[in-house]
């Protein structure tokens, strides 16, 4: 079986029931009302947009997307490639693209012209569907995609030089195309971070797809009943691969537009939900609106969650004791992976083991772990050594890098490049990373792209740029700045020089001093993160305005 089958059984057994939601707060701004069938919702003080999908029309609407790119040339194997925000209409998109054959390649929404323009070469892309926030990115970048040959966008004011979506794929039939597919055909491309600090092509089976499906299903133990909040980022496997629980079950889930702590627990209260994933900072944004009197939980209806789980970073212990405190009857659970693990789920907390939180917990349904030396053997338990994984969910390779894939995938384990160790009872805890990518708030902050815009500053000398432990965040990007020799600068100018950058990007914190590097030219990193990650400095990363 592969992925897209289990929407077409959900279309078969249940195709009235509700399937997607998409939820934008009143306050917001809801682009093109005009052709999206939303509908506006009061119930008490909460006012929302609300629009809705059955599980037959997703089926029909992914059949039509199919058939429309089918109708365009693209074969089996194609790339074929999303840049949306999360919307109702993101996943039949990306499951049209699936029954194609083609495969599909989610683009990351923060990504900058540059950014785009080298994924979807490196990814070779022929198709790029897009929505109307990303029109000035593609504006200024398009003629530089040579290797698209159509262009599909989303929304209205459609550019000269693309077609709509919405008036081409009303016209296609919703019957599925007839294309043969096979658990082990390629099905996607996700980006990761690469040693250069521009992203590596993930390519991902149809089987490991699926096997996603099934993990989180295991762990989650999702039912017909069951209502799952969707609030990351499609592009990225977290969501989407924990959404995946959803589409086994055939129960409904809530594409939740904001993150605001009143409108995730209105919206939870509102449409009765079950599950919850939150990252590290909106459980703390949560806790922290509770704690100082800005929400009232008496106001909301909750009586339906039953688990709240997080990913994407390490989770502090004190965070759960204090969600606990609050939410009592909530289950909770916490999940690794990687992109090249197809997501969360390669390794799992339990529900049943909340007494090990801090941990990221033991091997996932269906997969094995071990903690390698440098030679790849086994360390004693106790020992810190490399975390690797075996299971169906690993990447294929790092498309056209055979080189990287060869490091990463060595006799069927993927080596993660986070170092690790376990307890005397088998429990799996972090405890650095080899990488330098740096994860705050759930995305990856890659520092040479930072250390080289910031190298073109002419004041400075040399630059490393360093994760700083950060309680709602995870972690912080911190600068440090050698000046060069005779010349002074202060933070206030370094802050106005990196507003260049985006908003994600910019170093939180900046620090001037020299910066140590090893007799091969290497920085020297680690001696940076153990010199700033002291407790003053910590504090001090805490108070930086977030504004």
């Amino acid at each position: 079986m592969i992925l897209t089958d289990l929407l077409k059984q959900n279309a078969e057994r249940c195709g009235d029931d509700t399937a997607l939601v998409e939820l934008n707060p009143i306050h917001d701004e809801v682009r093109n009302l005009e052709w999206q069938e939303y509908e506006l919702v009061e119930a008490g003080h909460a006012k929302h947009f609300r629009r809705t999908l059955t599980w037959q029309q997703f089926d029909d609407r992914a059949n039509q997307f199919a058939n429309l790119l089918r109708d365009k040339g693209i074969r089996k194997g194609d790339k074929v490639s999303i840049l949306m925000m999360n919307s109702i209409d993101w996943l039949p998109i990306y499951f049209g693209i699936l029954r194609s054959g083609a495969i599909a390649v989610p683009l990351n929404f923060r990504y900058t012209s540059e950014e785009i323009a080298y994924c979807l070469g490196l990814s070779d892309a022929t198709v790029l569907i897009f929505a109307s926030e990303f029109l000035e990115r593609i504006g200024e970048i398009r003629h530089e995609l040579t290797k698209i040959r159509e262009f599909i966008f989303v929304g209205m004011d459609v550019p000269d030089y693309a077609n709509s979506y919405e008036r081409l794929v009303k016209d296609y039939p919703a019957n599925p195309p007839e294309v043969e597919i096979h658990g082990d055909d390629d099905a996607a491309i996700y980006f990761s971070s690469g040693t250069t600090g521009f992203p590596k092509a993930i390519l991902h089976t149809q089987n490991s797809l699926f096997s996603a499906a099934v993990t989180e299903y295991k762990h989650h133990g999702q039912t017909k009943d069951d209502v799952f909040i969707l609030i990351p980022p499609l592009y990225h496997t977290g969501a989407k691969m924990h959404w995946f629980g959803s589409l086994m079950s055939g129960s409904k889930a809530i594409i939740l537009k904001g993150t605001s702590p009143k409108w995730v627990l209105e919206s939870a209260s509102l449409e009765k939900a079950t599950i919850v994933w939150l990252l590290v900072p909106w459980a703390q944004d949560i806790l922290d609106a509770i704690e100082c009197g800005e929400v009232d939980l008496n106001q909301f209806d909750l009586s339906h969650w039953r688990l709240m789980h997080i990913g994407a970073q390490p989770v502090p212990p004190s965070l759960i004791r204090r969600w606990k405190k609050h939410f009592p009857n909530h289950a909770y659970d916490t999940n690794y992976g990687l992109s090249e693990s197809i997501g969360p789920g390669s390794v799992h907390l339990g529900i049943e083991n909340i007494h090990k939180v801090g941990a990221i917990g033991k091997a996932g349904h269906d997969w094995q772990t071990r903690i390698v030396d440098e030679d790849g053997r086994d360390v004693k338990r106790g020992d810190v050594g490399e975390l690797i994984l075996k299971g169906p969910g690993v990447m294929k390779e790092y498309y056209g890098d055979p080189e990287a894939t060869a490091q990463t995938l060595k006799d069927g384990w993927l080596y993660t490049g986070d170092m690790a160790m376990e307890d005397e009872d088998g429990f799996i805890f972090l405890v650095d990373r080899k990488k330098d990518v740096i994860i705050s708030g759930g995305e990856n902050i890659y520092p040479v792209q930072i250390e080289d815009f910031l190298r073109k500053n002419e004041k400075i000398k040399d630059v490393a740029v360093i994760g700083i432990a950060d309680m709602r965040l995870g972690e912080v990007a911190a600068a440090i700045i050698e000046l060069k020799d005779g010349v002074t600068a202060s933070e206030a100018e370094i802050e106005v020089f990196i507003k260049e950058l985006p908003r994600y990007k910019r170093p939180r914190m900046i620090i001037f001093d020299k910066v140590p590097r090893n007799p091969t030219g290497k920085i020297e990193k680690p001696k940076l993160r153990k010199k700033y990650n002291a407790e003053e400095i910590v504090a001090k990363a805490s108070e930086v305005d977030r504004t």
